[in-house]
């Protein structure tokens, strides 16, 4: 009697084993997934006589319910601006994060966060080239389909 529910049981573990695909061979082989790393696309815009780049422009805040908490720091060592992005009440609604640097050198780099190929999450970081002198950067977030520029100031390097 136990002799035959234990064959009953083996054929049943077989056959759930067979019909559940676990047994065929896979032909693909899993390895490291390359993660694209985001490339700033530099922007050159002639400079005029009267038109100063690193003055900051009027910023036009977020409503409190689209409300998203960003950091801007230029680190020492490498002359690189960094943007964190630390979510916030609005992060579902937030489409896309710009960042534009107007260098000292009258270079404009601009970048999306994560490429513009997903929404932002909470930990994503853009890094821009920078110059040691003063460079000046925008921060334009798109949420729930318009842009707000949210961030414009100077940002001065610490020598």
């Amino acid at each position: 009697m136990k002799r035959t529910i234990l064959l009953l049981a083996f054929c049943g573990v077989i056959i759930s084993v067979l019909s559940a695909g676990c047994t065929s061979p896979t032909d693909q082989v899993f390895g490291p997934v390359a993660t694209p790393s985001p490339t700033p696309e530099e922007v050159l815009t002639p400079l005029t006589g009267s038109a100063t780049p690193l003055t900051p422009e009027a910023i036009v805040t977020l409503p409190a319910e689209q409300f998203v908490n960003i950091a801007i720091t230029k680190e020492r060592p490498d002359a690189t601006i960094h943007l964190l992005y630390n979510g916030g009440p609005g992060e579902i609604s937030v489409q896309s994060i710009l960042m534009r640097v107007t260098r000292s050198d009258g270079k404009v780099i601009e970048g999306y966060l994560n490429d513009n190929e997903r929404k932002p999450r909470r930990g994503d970081e853009l890094v821009i080239p920078a110059t040691r002198g003063n460079d000046r950067v925008e921060v334009y977030v798109t949420s729930a389909g318009k842009i707000y520029r949210v961030y414009d100031q100077p940002i001065i390097s610490l020598q």
